[in-house]
């Protein structure tokens, strides 16, 4: 190594080893445990390039013995994507998919409720704002609770803005 020029102590090398190799028994034994659902469902919604390199393997193992969880993960981001672009025509062939997969009960709910699916991919409206005002509200109120009135709960969020 000193030939192509590390100009370190061996001691440095030698601790770069025992970290890699510490490393990947860590990502060996994650994959014995069996991760939680909540855990798992995390893995699937996010995107592939976000993933690291030991839930990457996780996330293969788990594909590899679980197979119907590659095409509910193509559905979500099929989903995901739909909701993005704006693309409501495509709503109708999504639903047919995800009927007869892991995300049916998903499916079901947005059939029960495809008016307001329907609003929510083609409406340019959100109501984020006024969730993200209400949120405040609550933080405001439970730090007070049971300390004053509906008078100084109003100066709080006055002051506050």
């Amino acid at each position: 190594m000193r030939e192509k020029g590390f100009h370190g102590q061996s001691g440095v090398v030698s601790e770069w080893a025992r970290r890699r190799r510490l490393a990947e028994k860590a990502d060996q034994s994650a994959l014995a445990r069996t991760p939680s659902a909540r855990s798992i469902a995390r893995l699937m919604t996010l995107a592939r390039d976000d993933l690291s390199k030991s839930d990457a393997v996780l996330v293969a193992a788990i594909e590899n013995n679980v197979p119907e969880l590659p095409i509910a993960r193509t559905l979500i981001d099929d989903f995901h994507r739909m909701i993005r672009s704006k693309a409501v025509a495509k709503l109708d062939g999504w639903l047919e998919g995800a009927k007869a997969s892991l995300v049916s009960s998903f499916a079901n709910g947005v059939e029960k409720d495809m008016a307001a699916v329907r609003n929510a991919i083609t409406s340019p409206w959100s109501n984020g704002q006024i969730e993200g005002q209400i949120t405040k509200l609550k933080l405001i109120k439970r730090q007070m609770y049971g300390r004053a009135k509906i008078d100084l709960l109003q100066a709080r969020l006055v002051g506050t803005t």
